[in-house]
């Protein structure tokens, strides 16, 4: 459960800061650490930071993969947590 707390408190956190960086012009976090991030469980505070920072929204690989991720996180810590 720690795991999960941590990795989706990154996910959050990085996507935030990606939304950040953007607005100022700055070197961007690239796509495929967001989706990393996602993939290794922190989905959940990916898609979060996501609509609340209405960031990568306009992207389908966000819109539909984010959300992909995020019930394949559910499935595998379902499985692991039993």
């Amino acid at each position: 459960m720690l795991w999960f707390v941590v990795i989706n408190i990154i996910g959050y956190v990085v996507m935030s800061e990606d939304k950040n960086k953007a607005r100022k012009r700055r070197e961007r976090v690239p796509e495929k650490t967001l989706f990393l991030l996602a993939a290794m469980g922190g989905a959940l505070g990916v898609l979060i930071a996501m609509y609340r920072k209405r960031h990568k929204t306009r992207h389908m690989s966000f819109r539909i993969g984010i959300p992909l991720l995020l019930l394949l996180n559910i499935f595998l810590y379902s499985y692991f947590l039993r």
